[in-house]
């Protein structure tokens, strides 16, 4: 039978006349071909991940790599003495990762896989938050009210973990043309019972970098005039596999005295599909033995340090595949490639002379900008309008205290390339001369949005 009559034959099943099953398991069984169809075609309505340009994560990898992770989409990572080889390859992972980021000697670092970076996240927050507390229950002194300073521009990932954990968020306020925090403001905020700073390398509002250097100085200082030793830990979700390629200068990393702690996204710049992060620490004894488990339910003693235990080990076979497939000089080629195109996007919306650049892709493959003129009509309006050409961006209210500031972010993968750039371009263009003539229309009440 030809594959078009079998595809004819598909679509005249009686399930596409009746509707498919929402609430209760079926009666019968569906054959494999009218399953997949029906679930496939279902998919078509949603977005495309080509042009979704909200989005930092991963939607194409090599075909070998693909016939990898097929191959081992079965193995289960935490039964690590049946699956040994993809035991060894997420330990050669974290060593390749400690060293990227500069881990002084490789044999004390320490680090995991995890389901994404904010499941790295909490296993740092829980390791900093119990070592503070050990620390003040050998000196005598409380340990019931533990702070952590960080600015407005982490991730919520951050603040959902410091309300399951119970700690204080000393938070750092944003302003107008300040998206990012300094280290003044950090200090200020710092005392005995910080658990430790968060520095964001390239933050999820405008992709930019905290001053972390500049941060750890400042730790530095006040632990030589007071000895208060403050950890600092890097974000560094989407910037670790930016930073060390595109600006080996900016220093960041377990180079700084006060870096105890990185978590990184496998699934963003480290271009793996989601969904695969990575915790780091630059000494394993910073990790206290309260948090490691033991069990031998799977027949040998296995010791865990993890939010959750059965997870697939394919997405750790596909970050070993991209260290080795590309290395460092294929790494770099790439996220230069992106960020050029960011340059060429920023540059050619900056010419429409209708938005504010906040970030031009100086640093990071992305271009986020604010109109200068919302007395119309908003960003929300305009990425509406992009909706109908099929992009999706975000439109968002800058965090507190630069919520008057909607920005409007786009951040470029490595399926973006220069034309489709040139298109995008072309439909803000046009975007905003269908707004503008929407608004200046007789019949449209002044000062009304759409949203």
């Amino acid at each position: 039978m030809s594959s078009s009559s079998q595809s004819s034959s598909i679509y005249a099943n009686s399930y596409f006349e009746t509707e498919l099953p929402k609430t209760k398991l079926p009666e019968q069984s569906l054959d494999p071909k009218t399953a997949y169809r029906l679930i496939h075609d279902e998919l078509a309505t949603q977005g495309n991940p080509m042009l979704n340009m909200a989005s930092f994560v991963t939607t194409v990898m090599d075909e070998e790599c693909d016939r990898l992770i097929t191959e081992n989409l079965g193995v289960n990572y935490i039964d690590t003495e049946v699956y040994r080889a993809n035991s060894n390859i997420q330990a050669r992972c974290v060593d390749i990762l400690n060293d990227l980021c500069n881990a002084p000697d490789i044999n004390k670092s320490w680090g995991t896989e995890c389901v994404g970076s904010s499941e790295a996240v909490m296993l740092a927050m829980l390791a900093h938050k119990r070592a503070w507390q050990e620390k003040r229950k050998a000196e005598g002194k409380p340990f019931d009210n533990p702070n952590i300073v960080m600015g407005n521009d982490v991730h919520l990932v951050w603040n959902k973990g410091a309300i399951y954990f119970e700690i204080e968020q000393r938070l750092i306020p944003l302003c107008p043309n300040k998206y990012t925090i300094t280290a003044e403001e950090v200090v200020s905020r710092v005392d005995e019972n910080t658990i430790c700073v968060v520095g964001v390398l390239g933050t999820s509002y405008t992709f930019q970098y905290d001053p972390i250097e500049e941060i750890n100085n400042a730790l530095v200082d006040l632990k030589n005039k007071s000895g208060l030793d403050v950890p600092l830990h890097v974000d560094g979700a989407s910037g670790v596999f930016i930073a060390p390629f595109l600006n080996p200068e900016i220093q960041w990393d377990f180079r700084l005295e006060q870096v105890k702690t990185i978590n990184v996204s496998g699934h963003k710049y480290g271009l793996v599909y989601p969904g695969i992060g990575w915790a780091l620490w630059r000494d394993e004894r910073d990790i206290p033995k309260s948090l490691i488990t033991e069990t031998n339910v799977l027949g040998f003693l296995e010791k865990s340090f993890s939010l959750n235990f059965s997870r697939g080990g394919a997405m750790i076979l596909a970050q070993y595949y991209n260290f080795i497939r590309l290395g460092r000089d294929g790494y770099k080629q790439i996220q230069n490639t992106m960020r050029e195109n960011a340059r060429y996007l920023a540059s050619g919306i900056s010419q429409l002379e209708r938005f504010d650049l906040i970030n031009d892709g100086t640093y990071t493959p992305s271009c986020c900008m604010c109109l200068r003129d919302e007395s119309k009509f908003n960003a929300s309006d305009l990425v509406h309008v992009l909706a109908e050409k099929g992009w999706i961006i975000p439109a968002f209210s800058m965090p507190a205290n630069a919520q008057s500031v909607n920005a409007i972010r786009m951040n470029v993968k490595e399926t973006f390339s220069r034309d489709m750039a040139d298109i995008l371009i072309s439909d803000i263009k046009m975007s905003l001369d269908k707004l503008d003539s929407i608004y200046s229309s007789p019949y449209h009440k002044v000062g009304t949005h759409h949203h």
